[in-house]
């Protein structure tokens, strides 16, 4: 598995309470861009449409060897799942401050453009600052006791 792109802020911002691996419709194009690394999921997310997701805001930059064809470089993209798994996915979307957010971008085994997607609820303010008061705690201990077994 070859990460392309992950989106550094989804952890900070969100609480993760589920994960999905989606394939996702790309053109020619765009997959020989993913494949260099001109990949942008930092503010992107998942939209629900007549019983379909789409992934909303991903930036794929245009294909530098591309003609006059080359594709949009922010156009939806539809998410490939399993029925179940959308309509578990829309059901999740509908409760209350629910969101779903792209995790990364990665090649599988197979050389298939994959998406890890979430279900999410976002966090508050003060929630990200406590949580990064947490993390400096964390830090400063193993800091403390690596000194001390020394």
């Amino acid at each position: 598995m070859r990460v392309v792109a992950t989106n550094r802020k989804a952890k900070r911002d969100y609480e993760i309470l589920e994960t999905y691996e989606a394939g996702i419709e790309l053109r020619g194009t765009e997959v020989k861009s993913v494949r260099e690394g001109r990949i942008n999921i930092n503010d992107s997310f998942v939209r629900a449409k007549d019983g379909e997701l789409f992934l909303v805001g991903a930036h794929i930059s245009p294909y530098h060897h591309g003609t006059a064809f080359n594709h949009d470089p922010l156009r939806q993209r539809k998410l490939l799942l399993h029925r179940k798994e959308i309509d578990r996915i829309i059901s999740r979307i509908r409760e209350k401050r629910l969101t779903v957010i792209p995790l990364k971008v990665y090649f599988n085994k197979r050389g298939k453009v994959k998406v890890e997607i979430a279900v999410a609820r976002g966090r508050k303010a003060y929630e990200k600052k406590q949580k990064l008061k947490e993390k400096d705690i964390e830090r400063e201990m193993k800091a403390e006791l690596k000194k001390w077994r020394y």
